[in-house]
């Protein structure tokens, strides 16, 4: 693994190789960084993609995924569930409270569903938790458990909003319906602190820290380009969803490698007798043979039947793809016999003859240095070369096919194995009327075509008018594939779209050298947000609350304002005589901590909030796109309904990160200089980077639902969660051998 100057090195260099993974990840990780000097990537300018159909369109819906997790500690819940245990609710204006003489600890405020914690509680609570100052930049990340204890102890109560059961799990009620709701969870630290407040285990949890598909990270790059010998088929998509035009180009040497018809069985069992036979035909006549299949199970149930008649073979699938490209590149050799899935060697060439250089390596296990490399190099190139006549003679490599895969595209991939540059070969697809593209796509249409050419019982049919047939439905099913991605893009864009706003904005804060304009920007916004919320001017002026407004704002901003200079005002008036008194009061600041050190902290501040808003956000978009297709139900569009539901979200965030900026900011106090220091950003040991594995499969979406990995150096139970953090029961995954 390169370190963050090595990759910075390599991104600054003119043209910079690398995979698909490792360039979106080191995307992702530079929208996760604190310090400029963390950046590594120049811009996205220019992405040159090589075999772009398997990145571009099979591997478009991917994401790339970085979670971790999260860092709410169980300890600290149950700490702070105590102390709201001793804090004491005092009267809000709702119950007769004073308003600018709040009693107690807290107050609550059961219609709006919040508690305001009061001066005198933030004291009591610091108290309690043996803290000099929880607004302190090393204290920050306490408020969040002070917030959220007081909550549960008052808003959440048990058999009304949830229910403890036999587990020892807190299972939500649905307030509509009266049912529960297993699985389901609070978000914002509200189910651990319920948890905290009833003494039940903690789930900790694992969450989505950042996230992108290869489709939205390339379509960021200002030029995008690629090759691959298997595009023409999805030339419309490349157009629609790229804007990229599909180019043949001529091929180097004639191509003269023969396609035969398909042949169609009745049943898979006749098709595989068939291909075991075709087979045993050409290894006779050292032909050698690459068979595709489309699931492990297929491939080692031919590789079995073959053993069983004789014929020795490598069989290439996820199980041994760590010998992927040994195992391709000596296909090509004299009386060899293949078996592959899907991933067969892309980008690999199979050389005739076998490739001498494979070979050699293999004598001194991949020493390259080793003084007999040459020799043993020098050995198989003379062997090589002579099977490689052998072979040529024998007609190349032969492809059979096992079954039509749902896009042509594949087909055609497992059909380029063989012909390259100029050399013989052949393919031909065995098909049966069982296989799943026939018995879904094919339907009776081939069925009656069979029957007019005269289809007897246990024979195998061999037509170009079958083949025809089964490649429009294999187009059909392309067509219908192609739907439901484009329309899985238009909900991808929203989110997509929040995330470019979301990062543009987090990029020019690190970049800039002060964020003070910023910073007044959002007090600014606060302010106006806070005031017309109570004072709004689409209510009659004797239904405004001066109380609550001048209350709301000592606990946002700290700053005191005198009810009676503002009651003759209108809204904008207030709003600007309120925005005054807030400039003034955090200019002092200024005095207080540092100009430089108040600017540093600024820039921290802001960026751990964005950080922390958006993984809230990436949960609550979850939680939207899961449920968003039961509106389709009550007549209304889903997408258009999407798309309300995230801008709402999103402008809550944003409202959220303005809030939670402006408090800390107001609240923070440092007494030495020395206590300023870097926060910490999450453990690299602690992150989990998900992303397609050897045979293209999506990795597992991390749910901030399901349990994270046991703490290490402790044996989990058979039923708790497995410590390799797959999500799955210590007793289907690693225990699964004891």
């Amino acid at each position: 693994d390169l370190d963050t100057a090595q990759r910075k090195a390599a991104y600054n260099s003119d043209i910079t190789y690398g995979t698909n993974n490792e360039f979106g990840f080191d995307y992702l990780r530079d929208n996760m960084g604190i310090l400029p000097d963390e950046i590594v990537q120049r811009g996205l300018h220019y992405a040159i993609v090589d075999e772009v159909d398997s990145i571009l369109i099979d591997e478009a819906r991917t994401p790339l995924i970085i979670s971790g997790p999260a860092e709410k500690s169980a300890e600290e819940y149950m700490r702070f569930a105590a102390i709201a245990r001793q804090m004491k609710r005092g009267k809000g204006k709702s119950e007769g409270g004073d308003p600018d003489n709040p009693t107690g600890d807290y107050s609550v405020d059961e219609k709006a569903h919040t508690v305001v914690i009061t001066e005198e509680g933030v004291s009591h609570a610091e108290k309690l938790a043996n803290v000099g100052n929880l607004y302190e930049p090393e204290n920050m990340h306490l408020v969040h458990y002070l917030m959220a204890a007081p909550k549960a102890k008052e808003l959440y109560k048990r058999d009304r909003e949830y229910i403890v059961s036999d587990q020892g799990e807190i299972v939500i009620v649905d307030e509509f319906t009266g049912r529960l709701m297993p699985g389901r969870r609070w978000s914002d630290g509200i189910h651990q602190a319920v948890e905290a407040k009833e003494n039940v285990k903690i789930q900790r949890e694992n969450q989505t820290l950042a996230t992108i598909t290869f489709q939205n990270y390339f379509r960021l790059f200002k030029k995008l380009g690629g090759m691959t010998g298997t595009a023409k088929t999805e030339e419309r998509e490349f157009a629609d969803i790229y804007k990229l035009d599909c180019v043949v180009a001529p091929t180097h040497r004639a191509m003269v490698r023969e396609d035969l018809a398909d042949i169609v069985f009745r049943t898979e069992e006749e098709k595989y007798r068939a291909i075991i036979d075709k087979i045993a035909e050409l290894y006779e006549h050292g032909q050698p043979v690459l068979v595709g299949t489309r699931s492990i199970d297929k491939s080692e149930m031919l590789a079995e039947r073959l053993r069983h008649r004789g014929i020795p073979c490598n069989v290439l699938n996820a199980k041994h793809h760590a010998r992927e490209a040994e195992i391709v590149a000596q296909s090509g050799r004299y009386k060899q016999v293949t078996i592959a899935t899907n991933m067969a060697g892309r980008g690999t060439d199979i050389l005739l003859g076998g490739n001498p250089e494979f070979l050699a390596k293999g004598r001194v296990n991949g020493n390259v240095d080793d003084p007999e490399y040459p020799r043993f190099l020098e050995e198989f190139r003379k062997q090589c070369s002579e099977e490689q006549a052998k072979v040529r003679e024998a007609g190349g490599l032969y492809i059979i096919g096992t079954e039509r895969h749902d896009s042509r595209r594949i087909d055609d991939q497992l059909r380029g194995r063989s012909g390259r540059q100029g050399d013989p070969g052949a393919s031909q697809f065995y098909l049966s009327m069982e296989d799943e593209l026939m018995r879904l796509f094919g339907g009776p249409n081939i069925r009656n075509l069979m029957d007019k050419l005269g289809w007897e019982d246990g024979e195998p049919l061999e037509h170009r008018m079958i083949s025809n047939a089964i490649e429009r439905a294999q187009k059909r099913v392309e067509n219908h594939h192609y739907e439901i991605r484009k329309q899985v893009l238009k909900y991808d864009d929203v989110m997509n779209e929040q995330r470019n706003t979301i990062y543009t904005q987090r990029q020019q804060a690190l970049k800039k050298e002060t964020l003070a304009e910023d910073i007044h920007q959002i007090f600014d916004d606060v302010v106006e947000s806070i005031v017309i919320l109570h004072l709004s001017p689409e209510i009659a002026r004797h239904e405004w609350n001066f109380d609550e407004l001048v209350q709301h704002l000592k606990n946002q901003f700290g700053v005191t304002i005198d009810a009676t200079d503002i009651q003759d005002m209108e809204t904008p008036e207030v709003i600007e005589h309120v925005r005054e008194r807030v400039h003034e009061a955090y200019s002092a600041r200024d005095g207080q901590i540092g100009a430089e050190q108040l600017r540093y902290i600024e820039k921290m501040i802001l960026l751990q909030i964005v950080d922390e808003q958006w993984k809230d956000h990436l949960y609550t978009m979850d939680g939207i796109q899961e449920g968003i297709h039961l509106r389709g139900y009550a007549g209304k569009d889903p997408l258009v309904e999407y798309k309300i539901a995230a801008r709402d979200a999103f402008n809550e965030m944003m409202a959220s990160i303005k809030e939670r900026v402006s408090m800390f900011l107001f609240r923070l106090e440092i007494e030495k200089p020395s206590e300023l220091r870097h926060p910490e950003p999450p453990r690299t040991k602690e992150l989990v980077y998900s992303a397609p594995d050897e045979t293209g499969e999506a990795p597992p979406k991390p749910d901030a639902r399901k349990a994270a990995p046991a703490s290490a150096g402790k044996r989990p139970g058979r039923n708790d969660p497995c410590d390799c953090g797959s999500g799955l029961k210590y007793k289907k995954c690693h225990g699964a051998a004891e």
